[in-house]
């Protein structure tokens, strides 16, 4: 009777985000071993005509209603980088943490990657072009349907957690939760 390591046999359910505040992508993969199988992808969106805070509501209801629906155990997320507009990057925060903060009211450990990391896991360079990135999941998930370019960043950043947990099955959490003080 061979013995397998627990770390290496159970399945796993990741789900990458890839925060905005029109369009936030999603996608989720178990991760059995070193296998990657691909469960779904998609868009969650926000009404433009609606006020900021009906936006956020859209965006945060979306994503936890996914989080019920696929139950991951673990998120990760794109970090983000630095626009050369301040409002823009004001509302882009904005849309981060109602999306951040689903998963993370529910319990579930969240994770952030520098989108040079998670482009370097997936495609092998960290400064690769959008299309690349998309050929590259194209081939780790040979059946997904990307449902477009968000979701096939959300799916390239829950393929660079898997990547982590593959390579460092025993790695300790990095964990973000949010704290309200009341």
């Amino acid at each position: 009777m061979a013995f397998e390591s627990p770390t290496l046999t159970d399945k796993k359910r990741l789900l990458g985000l890839d925060p905005g505040l029109r369009r936030t992508g999603w996608g989720v993969i178990d991760v059995k071993g070193n296998h990657l199988i691909h469960v779904a992808n998609g868009v969650v969106c926000s009404n433009s005509g609606k006020t900021i805070a009906e936006r956020l509501v859209q965006l945060h209801s979306g994503i936890l209603n996914l989080v019920k629906q696929f139950q991951p155990q673990e998120v990760a997320a794109e970090e983000t980088f630095v626009n050369k507009n301040p409002e823009s990057t004001l509302k882009l925060g904005l849309a981060r943490g109602a999306v951040l903060l689903a998963p993370a009211l529910s319990g579930i450990p969240v994770s952030e990657y520098a989108p040079n990391k998670v482009k370097k896991a997936v495609v092998g360079a960290g400064h690769a072009a959008k299309t690349q990135v998309q050929v590259m999941v194209g081939n780790i998930l040979p059946k997904a349907v990307l449902a477009n370019e968000d979701a096939a960043d959300a799916l390239a950043v829950a393929i660079c957690l898997s990547l982590i947990h593959i390579s460092e099955p025993t790695r300790p959490l990095y964990i973000s939760y949010a704290v309200f003080c009341l």
